[in-house]
């Protein structure tokens, strides 16, 4: 609306300057135009300054003033005897000094820093003294050619020539000021459009009196009908300026607008006079020496300015270089220790397994846990980065230590010839001096896993060769402390989980198996349920983590494979020993929302003839719920079927209060972490809380990781009545438990409890 405004305006009034119709009715349309613009802006400009308080009140009516001091001395002018000059001099006079207010009102109006610091404050100093005098210099031209006319022709109308100076002096202040802070004004400061309407619209009116000067002067009087045209689209962008808005957000299509015009605008101006000084020249009009004098000094200021700007740009650029350096080197690097990450150390081995041999070694160091709850976090930094310094040391320049995460290392010898357990050796050798932290000698020691370079070509890629390592080291864990395993594949079989997994062709795993442990009903302990644990024993003879090979089957894309099958097991093998219990069976958060793994289930139940409410599906955290909508909508499914879904290690990993509210789960299985509390009281209050919270919400709870007597008094008295942990029975097969509880085993389930059940009050501290 505001733009369709004064783009109609600008037409029309520039039509009406040709004066195709005659200058007398231009004349008259242009008296016409600026009475209408005038008495709509001060207008306008009183009806808002009512709305609003303080300095936004002020500014407006300052403007309100510049404008109405105009448009009431030409009025005065052209209607009344001349015997009141003295009265439209002292109107025209309140143009500059209340547009000048104006001016500094709204930009203190605006707040907070007027010039963004993006280059040096010396080069953004410069830029604004050039900019100041590249605008009073184009300006000083139109008032030294303005300073020739006749009196009548220009501002303030008088017949001294002192009043005459001064005025134009009092302009050239206002151009000045209006444009150079239009130019350093922030695109993203409140007011910076209307600030930008308001200066243009006050140095269109000074510039438009000046135009009139110049043409007069010139001997073109048609010089008056651009002049007044000038003035009218001057008030008219004065009046828009006053409606009351806020800047707009940085980033959006209008700010980046404003970026562009203050891009062009300390150009503007120097364009402008360019312009008049060709239509002079052409016109066979001379230039005098004090206008060459003042047209080559704006050159030379444009010019400085120019260079100005091209130093503060290559400063930026450099700084721009400088911080993409930076980021890029932080990208590659941890932030702790200064060391590599594990995406440079992949590159780095990735290079390494085309260009010849190596070793690898996955260094974690021991117990590290216990440094971070005895001597704190920043002491636990400290002995990373000191842990980190010292290997570096112990390797040649052309190998590689990176810090891949936690307290583990990985370090690539690269050309090493030699025998991996001597590079061990050396390796534990750095650690064993002891390391001093926060006063105190603290000894460290590491468990390691080594992989050496296969000979001839090789279908691994740096991760496979990684989780190699990764599987020696957790090999030398469980053989015991401060040790180094090398990865010995047996027979020349490759102990990779997702090979052998796709290998077995949905069937079971050469070397895979489940066990299972109780899940019992408290107080009396009694067996309701098994959850299936899946254990894999590698071709060469290493026993694997199950959260090993599970990330590493999940990484590969065969987690669906994965669990369909430890699905299809576990049915198979509790239903062949006919223990009435339920059956619990891990799957990755990943499956929910995936239509294939609940037609697997449905087909598992049938195929084994399991009743559906025996069987519940445990969310495990290794990968997070992208959709919730979804896997909300497949658990309500699995509900109608009678299958149950159970939030596993609630309160640690992704398992929220977000997943609690968003799934329709029936079972919450509280965090083994919940229980490692120092004070007996604080258990009790936190498993009362959570317990509270899902019997309201209608759910069973399920303690895991219950170790002592005391553990499962805490949970009892919480209100807990189903429980999980070594002291109910360690994972086992399922032939054990059967052999432990056989016909003792009721048809109880979490969701199944019979009425004769004691009910714990989850608010009861008894």
């Amino acid at each position: 609306m505001r733009v369709a405004l004064v783009v109609t305006a600008t037409l029309l009034l520039t039509v009406n300057s040709f004066a195709p119709w005659g200058q007398p009715a231009a004349h008259r349309v242009g008296v016409a135009a600026q009475c209408i613009a005038g008495i709509g802006a001060v207008a306008y400009g009183l009806f808002e300054a009512r709305r609003v308080h303080g300095v936004a009140r002020w500014w407006r009516l300052f403007a309100v003033g510049a404008v109405g001091s105009v448009l009431a001395g030409q009025l005065v002018w052209w209607f009344a005897d001349p015997a009141w000059a003295p009265v439209w001099v002292t109107l025209y006079w309140l143009f500059p000094l209340c547009g000048l207010a104006a001016v500094v009102s709204l930009a203190w109006a605006g707040g907070g820093p007027l010039v963004r610091q993006d280059g040096s404050r010396t080069h953004a100093s410069a830029l604004i003294v050039l900019d100041a005098l590249v605008a009073a210099t184009s300006y000083a031209i139109l008032v030294i050619f303005g300073s020739r006319a006749t009196p009548a022709s220009s501002f303030p109308r008088s017949e001294s020539a002192a009043l005459h100076t001064a005025f134009g002096f009092a302009e050239l202040v206002l151009v000045v000021v209006a444009a150079v802070t239009g130019m350093v004004y922030r695109a993203e400061r409140p007011y910076r459009t209307t600030y930008l309407q308001l200066g243009s619209g006050l140095v269109l009116i000074a510039a438009a009196d000046r135009i009139v000067a110049y043409f007069d002067t010139v001997g073109q009087p048609r010089g008056l009908i651009w002049g007044e045209a000038g003035m009218a689209l001057g008030a008219l962008f004065v009046g828009l300026s006053l409606r009351d808005r806020e800047a707009a957000p940085a980033g959006s299509p209008r700010s980046r607008l404003i970026d562009w015009a203050q891009l062009i605008m300390p150009y503007s101006g120097f364009l402008g006079i360019t312009l008049l000084l060709a239509f002079h020249v052409l016109n066979d009009h001379a230039l005098d020496l004090l206008v060459v004098a003042t047209i080559v000094s704006m050159v030379v200021f444009v010019a400085a300015r120019q260079v100005v700007a091209m130093a503060e740009q290559r400063l930026l650029t450099r700084r721009l270089v400088d911080a993409q350096r930076l980021l890029a080197h932080q990208v590659l690097h941890d932030s702790l220790t200064g060391l590599p990450n594990r995406v440079l150390f992949a590159q780095r081995l990735e290079q390494a397994m085309h260009d010849g041999m190596f070793v690898l070694i996955f260094v974690d160091l021991d117990d590290f846990k216990d440094v971070n709850d005895r001597f704190g976090h920043a002491a636990g930094d400290d002995l990373l980065r000191a842990v980190g310094e010292r290997l570096r040391r112990c390797i040649a320049d052309a190998d590689t230590l990176a810090r891949i995460g936690g307290d583990e290392f990985a370090i690539l010898i690269d050309g090493e010839k030699e025998n991996p357990d001597v590079v061990a050796d050396r390796l534990r050798v750095a650690l064993r001096d002891p390391f001093l932290l926060h006063g105190s000698s603290l000894r460290v020691r590491a468990s390691m896993g080594l992989v050496r370079a296969d000979p001839g070509p090789s279908a691994l890629t740096s991760d496979d060769l990684l989780r190699q390592a990764d599987i020696s080291m957790y090999a030398g864990k469980r053989l015991g402390k401060n040790t180094a395993v090398v990865y010995q594949p047996a027979a020349g079989v490759r102990a990779d989980f997702p090979t052998t997994l796709r290998s077995a062709a949905g069937g079971v795993p050469a070397g895979f198996s489940l066990c299972y442990q109780p899940v019992v009903r408290l107080p009396d302990e009694a067996l309701v349920a098994v959850e299936a644990l899946a254990r894999w024993t590698a071709p060469n003879g290493i026993e694997i983590p199950p959260e090993t090979f599970v990330a590493a089957a999940e990484a590969a894309g065969l987690g669906a494979m994965l669990d369909g099958m430890v699905l299809r097991l576990a049915c198979r093998e509790v239903s062949a020993t006919g223990l009435d219990v339920g059956i619990h069976v891990n799957v990755g958060a990943s499956r929910l929302g995936n239509p294939g793994f609940e037609d697997d289930v449905r087909r598992t139940l049938s195929d084994y003839r399991i009743a559906p409410d025996r069987l519940v599906l445990e969310i495990t955290e290794t990968l997070p719920i992208v959709d919730l909508a979804d896997a909300a909508a497949q658990i309500d499914r699995l509900n109608a079927t009678g299958v149950r879904v159970a939030l596993d290690d609630f309160g640690a990993g992704y398992n929220s209060l977000t997943y609690l509210h968003a799934l329709p789960v029936g079972i919450v299985k509280l965090d083994r972490s919940l229980v490692v509390g120092s004070e007996a009281s604080r258990d009790l209050t936190l498993y009362r809380s959570v317990v509270g919270l899902c019997a309201d919400l209608g759910l069973d709870v399920i303690a895991e990781g219950i170790e002592s007597a005391e553990q499962a008094g805490t949970i009892v008295a919480a209100g807990c009545r189903l429980a999980q942990g070594h002291l109910f029975g360690r994972p086992a097969p399922i032939a054990d438990i059967v052999a432990e509880y056989g016909d003792l085993a009721p048809s109880v389930r979490p969701g199944r409890l019979d009425d004769d059940i004691p009910v714990l009050d989850a608010h009861s501290t008894d």
